[in-house]
């Protein structure tokens, strides 16, 4: 899974980690050296003539013109305490750069899984729960950091920092260096063996419940209304309540699991040390001989112990976090369309005419049809009506035509070239859709109307001629702040009417040559619903309009009208045949 992870990260990002490798590998260096100078610090200090007469202290001696052991005293004490003093800066900036590393490549990761969730195709954003999306890219994305790339270098430091402890440990006793490393990590590999079943439950409890407290918090505050009219709070926060009590005891149990051997293997440890000074202390020489040993064992354990721990709680929260991390490859390795990096995108040619060939619609092999062998042809300037009874399949024929849905058989054709997943966003640019259910963003009424584009970038001119044909220009300019005006989360503070209207001069600001309604003028009176009709009308030939009409005089303007029958059958009609129906 690690190798499937760094795959999806940017070349810039897998130098930062070879960098990083380095640092970790002069971090447990130093940290070696800063044990290996224990010894002829302490070794000074008890015996200075020892180290005044060994043959690794000579090029010292000769350069700072020693003359008498006691002389080597300072040298050494400054030595040991720059060692100790490096060691520790280095490790304190390979915590801010791992930190920083990780957290930015968190940021990426994070980044990438909403752009590549934003290109999938429509069907596939129907097809699951938006909850599971918006949870793997804020809280599991965040769990990827925090429980395994931040646990993985972890990990990687404490490991080089163990074996070079080990190492200068081995060089000055063997037999203490084998019985310590083997002691430690026997101990560890037993709680690592008796906790594996535990983490990986509690892993897939975090990743469901986690999953079902956004869910839950989604499903309570986007029906508030109802909650409110009904006192249903109960019922909501008992559903949190049930997840979040799970999601926080597995959380909490990973935690102890990680952090709660420590004090038991450092307990271990001074029992270890208690042992070896009473060992070292019947061998010749007594107390004052063992003293180096001793202060190099009982610093190399100071160390050690905390890299152990390390690397078993860095184990720990890789196992903790597995099933999250799964979800977040997963999202990780959807696909990009091809055009995803493009700075421009050309125009699908548009002359002639659309045409539906043979096309057939279900949602799935096992499915009832929603469309069945439709053959259509529809000419460019055409205004074109569609009725039909709910379910009919209106609302899917339109989706198929903008390519939010990709028919099950047969072939939509643009001026005799079919639309395929490589031209289909060519063909998506020449379209201005108006959905019944108006999304609408917590921002300016100017924003809502330039949907998607930089606040920078607008051009106000055509905001105040879109909204002046959606016939909401007169109710923004009465508004203290008028095309400023914040209009809520989905737009709380505007009426439905307004909403539609709204949505009607974002599709008209696009400026687009194929316009399709889609029941986008259910919510508005007669009078207003016949003033948006009328400026539609007004539209030069090479506009091509689509309308799914709440209200039959809504079509009155339209040069074509389609009635979807139940048995998949489409008829052509004129407007007197259906206004009388």
């Amino acid at each position: 899974m690690i190798i499937e992870l760094w795959k999806h990260l940017s070349k810039r990002r897998r130098k930062q980690f070879f960098l990083l490798l380095i640092l970790m590998i002069v971090a447990s260096m130093l940290e070696v050296i800063s044990v290996g100078a224990v010894v002829p610090f302490l070794g000074a200090l008890t015996s200075p003539e020892k180290i005044y007469q060994h043959d690794l202290a000579q090029p010292l001696i000769q350069v700072l013109n020693i003359t008498d052991p006691s002389q080597l005293l300072f040298p050494l004490t400054a030595i040991f305490v720059v060692a100790i003093l490096s060691s520790s800066a280095v490790r304190i900036f390979l915590l801010y750069v791992s930190t920083r590393l990780s957290f930015s490549t968190g940021a990426d990761l994070s980044i990438d899984i909403y752009r590549r969730t934003l290109h999938q195709d429509y069907s596939t954003h129907i097809s699951r729960n938006s909850s599971e999306v918006i949870n793997s890219i804020i809280t599991k994305t965040t769990a990827v950091i925090h429980h395994t790339l931040v646990p993985i270098l972890a990990f990687i430091s404490s490991v080089f920092i163990i074996l070079g402890i080990v190492g200068i440990i081995f060089t000055i006793n063997t037999t203490i260096a084998l019985i310590s490393f083997f002691t430690f990590s026997f101990l560890y590999s037993i709680v690592t063996f008796i906790v594996r079943r535990s983490l990986q439950k509690n892993s897939e409890l975090v990743a469901v419940h986690s999953t079902q407290m956004v869910k839950s918090l989604q499903e309570g505050l986007g029906g508030i209304r109802d909650v409110l009219i009904e006192g249903t709070q109960e019922f909501f926060c008992k559903i949190y309540q049930s997840s979040d009590t799970v999601f926080r005891r597995a959380s909490g149990e990973n935690v102890f699991i990680g952090g709660s051997p420590r004090y038991l293997i450092e307990a271990i440890g001074m029992v270890l040390i208690a042992i070896l000074a009473y060992a070292l202390t019947l061998q010749g020489g007594g107390f004052a001989a063992a003293i180096p040993v001793l202060g190099a064992f009982a610093v190399g354990a100071q160390k050690l112990l905390p890299a152990l721990q390390q690397a078993y709680q860095s184990h720990s929260l890789i196992r903790g976090s597995k099933s999250s991390f799964i979800d977040v490859l997963e999202l990780l390795n959807q696909p990009l369309p091809d055009d995803t990096n493009l700075d421009s995108l050309n125009l699908m040619p548009f002359k002639h005419e659309i045409v539906f060939k043979n096309v057939s619609f279900r949602y799935t092999p096992d499915s009832a049809w929603i469309l069945k062998n439709v053959n259509l042809s529809f000419k460019k300037g055409d205004k074109i009506g569609l009725i039909g009874v709910t379910g009919s399949g209106k609302s899917t024929l339109l989706d198929i035509l903008m390519g939010l849905l990709i028919q099950t058989s047969g072939e939509i054709l643009i001026d005799g070239v079919a639309i395929t997943q490589t031209n289909r966003r060519a063909w998506q640019a020449h379209i201005s859709h108006v959905p019944q259910s108006i999304y609408l963003a917590d921002s300016t009424i100017q924003e809502n109307i330039a949907f998607g584009i930089e606040p920078g970038k607008i051009k106000e001119y055509k905001v105040t001629q879109a909204a002046e044909q959606a016939q909401i220009s007169e109710t923004i300019n009465n508004l203290r702040h008028k095309y400023l005006t914040s209009i809520g989360e989905r737009g709380v503070q505007l009426s439905g009417g307004q909403r539609q209207r709204i949505g009607i001069a974002r599709a008209l600001y696009k400026d687009r040559d194929v316009f399709i309604f889609d029941e986008a003028t259910s919510a508005l009176d007669n009078q207003t619903e016949k003033n948006i009709m009328q400026e539609i009308s007004k539209f030069k030939d090479n506009k091509t309009i689509f309308i799914i009409a709440h209200r039959i005089t809504t079509l009155k303007q339209c040069d074509s009208i389609f009635r979807i029958n139940a048995d998949y059958t489409i008829e052509r009609v004129n407007y007197s045949q259906i206004e009388f129906d």
